[in-house]
């Protein structure tokens, strides 16, 4: 059964707000229907937001209850009221009140639990795009899989979810009994991905609030069962999806991805002192497209210089965790949804990845 806005839009006139019906309070963004998902936002000055969040938690129930819609996604968007003092660059309380806030203003990081069933969650990140990062957090969580783990990879890359294509699917994922999102399940990994969830080719058009939401409920509302590890595949950058999970997840450490040049290792930076800024362990530095080596006559070339991530690592006092050659294997691989550590696990690449796990086990062992 077709969901439709006329649906939708009935739900939610049936819901009240501080401003009569929602429907007619002017505060609802545009209606998104993806097959039998539902994705909208409320808009409202920041001074209104407590007393709009049961409001929110009603219009969701109301579009749950609405026959034929499987998920829905309801993002609270706190517009700063005119005149009103700007909110600091980073959004974060300073990174000495984070753990113990003491008797001023609520610590960001007290808004921190656990995910049920998840041991422990580690973040693979990068400062920019185009650097490799889901490949490598892909392989990664392969390489703990192998190590005995039981692991769950997270795609919160919403603008450009890449493992969708990583692991070969497209399948949707189903509802448990408690109406929870139940992974994928691929090369004995559990796996969610908003990719999962949207039409490949339409473009994610979302405000901040909404991907903030859409990966809340991905941590939230997903049945992960019994995890030792939750490998989560960053956004490039350092923004809103970062400190969402830095101030919902008591991580246990990041992994920063980069390629040897500096023009990538200047956005590396950026992402540590990031994770450091709140107070999020940073597990060490891996330097992919480390270099190339011809397949034909075995001449190396530094395509984008050598050592640059390793020189990086020393310099800031991180551990280097190694490198991973630019090779047309692990491309390959790949983009036909069969990871190198999958299609070869006893090849030289498999090996560099499998290496840089061990070395993130013995860091994640109390």
């Amino acid at each position: 059964m077709s969901v439709t806005q006329q649906q939708i839009l009935e739900s939610l006139s049936k819901v009240p707000s501080p401003r009569g019906a929602l429907t007619n309070a002017g505060v609802l963004s545009a209606i998104t229907i993806v097959k039998d998902k539902v994705y909208f936002a409320i808009n409202v000055d920041a001074g209104e937001v407590k007393a709009w969040e049961p409001v929110r938690a009603q219009a969701e129930a109301a579009v749950r209850a609405v026959p034929g819609v499987a998920a829905v996604m309801v993002a609270l968007t706190a517009e700063r009221a005119a005149g009103a003092a700007p909110a600091p660059r980073s959004g974060i309380a300073p990174a000495s009140s984070h753990r113990s806030p003491g008797a001023g203003a609520p610590s960001p990081m007290s808004r921190q639990a656990a995910i049920p069933g998840v041991n422990a969650v580690i973040a693979v990140a990068s400062g920019k795009g185009g650097v490799g990062k889901s490949t490598t957090a892909i392989n990664l969580a392969l390489g703990l899989r192998e190590l005995g783990l039981r692991v769950g990879l997270l795609d919160a890359d919403i603008y450009g979810p890449s493992v969708p294509k990583l692991i070969g699917t497209s399948a949707r994922p189903e509802l448990d009994d408690n109406r929870r999102m139940v992974p994928l399940a691929k090369f004995g990994l559990a796996v969610m991905s908003i990719g999962f969830l949207i039409d490949p080719d339409s473009p994610v058009v979302w405000r901040a609030p909404m991907v903030v939401s859409a990966i809340t409920q991905m941590l939230r509302d997903v049945d992960w069962g019994e995890l030792d590890v939750l490998v989560v595949d960053m956004p490039p950058g350092t923004g809103d999806a970062q400190l969402t999970l830095a101030q919902n997840v008591p991580l246990r450490g990041a992994v920063i991805v980069s390629t040897p040049q500096d023009l990538a290792l200047i956005d590396a930076r950026r992402g540590l002192a990031m994770f450091t800024k709140v107070e999020v362990p940073v597990l060490g530095i891996v330097e992919n497209m480390s270099y190339f080596q011809c397949p034909h006559c075995g001449t190396r070339s530094d395509i984008f210089g050598h050592g640059g991530a390793r020189d990086e690592a020393e310099r800031l006092g991180v551990p280097f965790l190694g490198e991973i050659p630019l090779h047309m294997d692990i491309r390959a691989t790949s983009d036909a949804g069969t990871p190198v550590m999958v299609s070869d696990p006893q090849g030289v690449h498999a090996m560099a990845y499998r290496a840089i796990a061990v070395q993130l086990l013995d860091q994640l062992r109390p």
